[in-house]
């Protein structure tokens, strides 16, 4: 396939080995870290990152938070945990696929080529476009059109935009909101969210001081009509 991956584990030896494995169908890319994991997304620009979650300092749950803001590439999640909770947050997260340690190599390699075959099978599909009456979201290429209009939005606005189309029509909460963009343990408060739901409405609404597309429920978050 020679499609490039990117493994991220703190497990130097685990590393060494499953890279090693995986090198004959993948061109394989590696990182110790979550801030490694970062720079090399976006510097190597691979077709899937694998990551393991527990691993200090900026977690896998952070990486996933971080990577999503600005790319939807296939993720496949690597733990030790078994909880079913662990794994539905990790699916609410926008993650492929999960698999638990210990794990054998061979299967891993089957499931990273299924998810790739799925993004591949994705690519100018229906399947990742949302549409909102006039206003459609092309999750692929990552291009926002409201009446046929093309929007210039920051990967942060696009992604809010995202969360909100998903469940248009339904309240979502400021907490969920900034858990989904910044990830569970960043600092960014309310103030933050509401400076990027302004920016958001000055570049969708007709009148941004009394919306018609982004409206506030009151006492709780936000909702997309």
């Amino acid at each position: 396939m020679n499609s490039k991956i990117l493994l991220v584990d703190d497990d130097k030896t685990l590393l060494s080995f499953l890279s090693e494995f995986l090198s004959d169908k993948f061109d394989v890319v590696i990182a110790n870290s979550g801030a490694e994991a970062l720079r090399k997304a976006y510097s190597e620009q691979p077709k899937i990152v694998v990551l393991d979650v527990m691993m200090p300092g900026m977690d896998g749950w952070e990486v996933v938070a971080r990577l999503r803001e600005l790319s939807t590439i296939p993720i496949i999640l690597l733990t030790g945990k078994t909880a079913e909770a662990d794994k539905l947050r990790g699916f609410s997260m926008g993650v492929d696929d999960y698999v638990t340690k210990p794990f054998s190599f061979a299967e891993l390699s089957a499931r990273i080529v299924a998810v790739l075959n799925r993004a591949q099978r994705r690519t100018g599909s229906l399947d990742n476009v949302i549409i909102v009456d006039k206003l459609v979201i092309d999750l692929n290429r990552r291009e926002v059109r409201l009446e046929n209009e093309l929007l210039n939005l920051t990967p942060t606005e696009f992604r809010l935009l995202e969360i909100l189309a998903r469940r248009h029509g339904k309240a979502v909460s400021e907490e969920e909101l900034t858990k989904k963009i910044w990830g569970q343990y960043r600092s960014e408060d309310s103030t933050v969210l509401r400076r990027y739901i302004w920016s958001l409405r000055n570049k969708i609404e007709e009148d941004p001081a009394n919306p018609q597309w982004i409206v506030n429920v009151r006492g709780y978050g936000y909702m997309l009509e």
